[in-house]
């Protein structure tokens, strides 16, 4: 679907396509989501498109939202929620599930539900489970109304860092050690559970990196140095998921690329490189969204190295069926090999993320990339394809 392809009355001039920026959901990246939509509202070109911003809260309520990025930043090293910038009232906004009705409708209890009217493309920033897994990506393609970012299987292979190293390894793509505790091995034997883990060090030797299989920004990860701190590190992987997941501590510099799909297919951005942060042992949460450690864009890289993680980012971009972008993250190794830590199938998109700064490094500017992403859910259609 095109953007001149959009229904038109022959009594009125063309209307603008609609698109519903969708941010916040239950996921500990509520916060950073927020700060993602603000910018994007920031970004989208008003003349071209019109906009409604549709917050869900952390209970799950989705809320209709004032349209004001400046107030989705962080502040006082605090991130926002959707109830900063919730409109009053108790009513919920309603996707249709018709997939031919497109009617948005916000209804408040004891009042006629109000239509908001069509929406005509869903730009979903939602990080982590409950919104970037392939769940609204499911009642989407239910609604059928088509969205920004990859599908329901990409969605979710790119949620679990188990199913994605499966993924990647099945399509030859190199990844680090690692081993998963699923939620029933814990239950049934913690003893067995914890041995696993530790037998694992000592093959991979500490440290270690424990993390919730199915979370990101680096939230509920521990960098474990020795036996001792292995306890803690399980608990605070297991409060953002039951199911955890341990690495081996991999030498080597860490390099990101971007991937954006082009009507003729996607292309590789230029690569950045995220130095060692002098304040946290590792690029964690604090590292990237607090403290703002930067990204050296593009990378010093060779000619050939450049070449070969652009050619691995998108092969990773295909190996998981992925559509619209990804960010792929890889170490590049002591002996001069790139392994595939990771793909987000939707990245930070704030002010100071990687992704849109190594796209505008490559000569395509945020508002854009924006727009390009918007074309690129409008050339789609719902349903198997």
């Amino acid at each position: 679907m095109s953007t001149e392809n959009l229904p038109q009355s022959p009594e009125q001039p063309p209307r603008k396509p609609r698109v519903a920026v969708v941010f916040g959901g239950r996921s500990s990246e509520h916060g950073i989501s927020v700060v993602t939509a603000g910018a994007v509202l920031k970004a989208v070109d008003r003349t071209k498109y019109d906009v409604l911003p549709i917050g869900i809260t952390r209970d799950g309520r989705w809320a209709l939202t004032a349209d004001e990025p400046e107030r989705m930043a962080i502040t006082d090293r605090r991130t926002p929620e959707v109830e900063d910038v919730a409109e009053p009232g108790e009513g919920g906004v309603v996707l249709p599930l018709d997939p031919g009705n497109r009617e948005v409708v916000v209804s408040e209890p004891g009042s006629v539900p109000k239509a908001l009217g069509e929406v005509d493309v869903v730009f979903p920033v939602l990080h982590g489970p409950y919104g970037e897994d392939g769940t609204l990506q499911g009642l989407l393609e239910l609604s059928g109304v088509p969205y920004v970012g990859s599908g329901v299987l990409a969605s979710a292979v790119g949620q679990d860092k188990e199913y994605m190293k499966r993924v990647f390894t099945s399509f030859g793509l190199k990844v680090g050690p690692y081993v998963v505790i699923r939620p029933r091995e814990w239950e049934q034997d913690e003893s067995a559970a914890r041995k696993k883990i530790v037998d694992f060090a000592g093959e991979h030797g500490w440290p270690l990196f424990v993390k919730p299989a199915r979370a990101g920004s680096s939230i509920g990860i521990t960098k474990v140095d020795d036996i001792a701190g292995l306890g803690d590190a399980i608990a605070e992987a297991q409060r953002h998921d039951p199911k955890i997941l341990v690495e081996a501590a991999l030498r080597g510099r860490e390099i990101e690329c971007g991937v954006l799909e082009f009507a003729d297919g996607p292309r590789a951005s230029v690569p950045s490189e995220i130095p060692p942060p002098d304040a946290h042992a590792y690029y964690d949460f604090e590292a990237k969204y607090i403290d703002s450690t930067p990204g050296i864009v593009p990378a010093p890289l060779t000619p050939e190295e450049t070449a070969e993680v652009q050619r691995l980012a998108v092969d990773a971009f295909e190996a998981a069926s992925c559509e619209g972008l990804v960010r792929a993250d890889f170490f590049l190794t002591e002996d001069g090999e790139f392994v595939i830590n990771e793909i987000n199938t939707m990245p930070g998109m704030t002010p100071i993320s990687m992704y849109p700064q190594m796209w505008q490094a490559t000569g395509i500017s945020y508002p854009e990339l924006v727009d390009k992403l918007i074309q690129a859910a409008l050339r789609r259609s719902t349903g198997l394809r």
